[in-house]
């Protein structure tokens, strides 16, 4: 399994685990992103996050697997 840090611009993905405690865990789930969900990477932020409001940090604890 990759990292939705490694993550591939204009590819589909679906996470299969997130890692993290407490609310950490808790900020992404509110965010819609949750076991099974399914994602497109449309862009990275200008500071190479693939999130706007996600930092890099909290995009090693997703884990996706390509569809």
């Amino acid at each position: 399994m990759t990292t939705l840090r490694e993550a591939i611009v204009g590819k589909n993905y679906v996470i299969k685990k997130i890692h993290g405690a407490g609310p950490l865990k808790r900020r992404i789930m509110d965010m819609g992103l949750s076991k099974n969900a399914e994602i497109y990477v449309r862009k990275v932020a200008p500071l190479g996050e693939k999130l706007q409001i996600l930092r890099m940090e909290r995009a090693s604890c997703i884990f996706i697997m390509k569809l």
